[in-house]
């Protein structure tokens, strides 16, 4: 804002100055605002992106829900053979399943990391995208810069051209499905569950990073017998 106001030498020039100096000294370069966020939110592009996005999660979180129950199944069958079993044979089993529950987690945690930036990345392109169309916004209004309306103390309606913005991105681009350049993130599907089988350890398909399957409990070895 120090940059916008008078220094008091210029004030005093200004003042001696004649009518069409002050005059030229007076003019100011229009400064437009937009709203980013509506800007990418409202704009076909966006609204592909978030729908694509929103299918995708509501995939990934069926899937997750599915491997939660199918673990939690076959935690309960391991669970049940724990008093048939010596601890020997037991234990080996227990920590297997703790160890493919872990990974797991590993594994869907990775997809929904994939799906953020995902999303993170066409909004980069987006706006990549975007970069002429608000050159020619600008070229027309004969400004030089474009502020983000959020971080503006204060403006008036007519210096936001978030609306513009949104019909020449859509004419311009339109959803821009054909020119995304990773496309919709497929996500792979879980494979069929094998029956558990106690003599080599229960099997998980990829599951979730919000099971709620808890360690199995390991049997207390024997204790040696008093001399």
């Amino acid at each position: 804002m120090a940059a916008l106001l008078p220094l008091p030498g210029a004030l005093g020039a200004q003042e001696l100055a004649g009518p069409e100096q002050r005059a030229d000294s007076a003019q100011v370069v229009p400064i437009l605002t937009i709203d980013s966020d509506r800007f990418f939110g409202e704009s076909a592009f966006g609204r592909r992106v978030a729908e694509e996005i929103e299918s995708e999660s509501a995939e990934l979180a069926a899937e997750n829900r599915r491997i939660e129950a199918q673990l939690t199944e076959q935690e309960q069958a391991l669970t049940d053979r724990r008093s048939e079993l010596p601890a020997e044979e037991f234990r080996p089993l227990a920590d297997a399943f703790d160890t493919r529950v872990q990974r797991i987690r590993r594994e869907q945690e990775a997809k929904a990391r994939a799906l953020a930036e995902r999303a993170e990345s066409d909004r980069v392109a987006f706006l990549r995208a975007a970069r002429p169309v608000l050159g020619q916004l600008m070229r027309e209004a004969g400004a030089s810069v474009i502020l983000e309306r959020g971080s503006v103390f204060f403006s008036s309606n007519a210096s936001d051209i978030t609306d513009r913005a949104i019909e020449r991105i859509d004419a311009a681009i339109g959803d821009g499905a054909d020119a995304a350049p990773d496309g919709p993130l497929d996500l792979p599907p879980a494979p069929p569950e094998p029956a558990p089988d106690p003599a080599q350890g229960p099997v998980a398909d990829p599951g979730t990073p919000s099971l709620h399957v808890a360690p199995v409990p390991q049997p207390e070895s024997d204790p040696e017998p008093a001399e």
